[in-house]
């Protein structure tokens, strides 16, 4: 029990992002907005070690970032930033289901943070989050050079899986009261296991 001086720590409500919050993944959304679907396809075929990487190692992180910079190459922090900006404002209305929007508009309580853990990079869903209003975003970092320029590799793991509630704690401290999590991939299933309330593939609805 805290002291007189003390603060409650506050109760923690974990949402993913894709597939969660939004019905589609943001992060091919973004890639097929800026780069269209041709470009994207060829980035594959023509760089055939992107997949056979992925079915050697099953890394999801490298992928992704193996990815972005080979269509994006080492573009500057502050021109992605602007990128994911413009197209942020133009999918904020298309991407979220409504009823996981209801869902995250009921979690707004004086004492509880809302907060997004999302393995999608989080330079693109912070985007996502000032928009939501959201306490706090938890998102795979993407690697900079010192000069901030992109890198092809991540910094740090991939924010997926026994990631995510080690991501929590090192926010919110080894007592982090995690009061309720939603997911929709086995790569919630820890965050899910570690809430005292966990919810799995509960929102269907779609934008109209």
């Amino acid at each position: 029990m805290p002291s007189a001086n003390e603060v409650p720590a506050p109760q923690i409500a974990a949402f993913d992002f894709d597939g969660t919050l939004t019905y589609k993944d943001s992060f091919t959304a973004f890639l097929v907005w800026h780069c269209g679907y041709l470009r994207l396809a060829w980035a594959f075929i023509s760089t055939p070690s992107l997949i056979s990487h992925y079915i050697r190692t099953r890394d999801r992180g490298a992928l992704k970032s193996r990815l972005i910079h080979k269509l994006l190459g080492g573009i500057r922090r502050s021109d992605l930033e602007a990128l994911i900006a413009a197209f942020a404002d133009s999918h904020k209305d298309k991407l979220f289901r409504p009823d996981a929007l209801a869902t995250w508009a009921e979690q707004k309580q004086p004492d509880r943070l809302r907060v997004i853990v999302t393995a999608s990079p989080d330079i693109l869903v912070s985007a996502f989050g000032t928009y939501l209003e959201a306490d706090r975003v938890i998102g795979t970092k993407l690697g900079f050079s010192a000069d901030n320029r992109l890198l092809p590799d991540l910094d740090g793991l991939n924010c997926r899986g026994p990631e995510k509630v080690a991501r929590l704690k090192a926010a919110y401290g080894e007592s982090m009261q995690l009061a309720t999590a939603f997911g929709d991939t086995s790569g919630d299933f820890e965050m899910i296991k570690a809430a005292d309330k966990g919810y799995y593939r509960v929102f269907t609805g779609k934008p109209t």
